[in-house]
């Protein structure tokens, strides 16, 4: 489906599985807004403010990037996908220090979701195939 915009431009709408893609980034993006919170106190093991507070700031940017992807923005698709894969990056190093195995099997699922997340949201609609004699 194509749309045409204020512009004169012609726009292709989303596809279902580019808003599933979006719904996830929404909802990780969301989850990532309290981080600053969950910071570990002096002498207590876990990620440090600093990092935690990037999170927040990233899941922020991540859910106002995810409405104008909605919307039809590219550039802010692109934003959006940077997001989670920045907050993903940020907990990498969890499964490379002595934490609990149920910490590294989130972070390792994690992963998994950032990755599906955005092959999800940049897959387009499928063109049929042009034939020529």
């Amino acid at each position: 489906m194509s749309t045409l915009t204020a512009s004169g431009q012609v726009t292709a709408g989303l596809s279902t599985k580019q808003k599933v893609g979006l719904v996830l980034c929404m909802l990780n993006s969301l989850l990532s807004l309290p981080s600053f919170l969950q910071a570990a106190g002096p002498g207590e093991d876990g990620p440090p403010l600093s990092i935690m507070v990037l999170a927040s700031i990233v899941g922020l940017v991540g859910v106002v990037a995810t409405v104008l992807a909605w919307r039809g923005s590219r550039v802010a698709l692109r934003i959006a996908a940077g997001t989670i894969i920045v907050n993903t990056i940020t907990s990498l190093p969890a499964l490379f220090v002595d934490v609990s195995a149920g910490v590294k099997v989130f972070v390792a699922i994690g992963v998994v979701v950032t990755v599906v997340t955005v092959v999800l949201m940049f897959s387009g609609n499928r063109r049929p195939a042009s034939i020529t004699d």
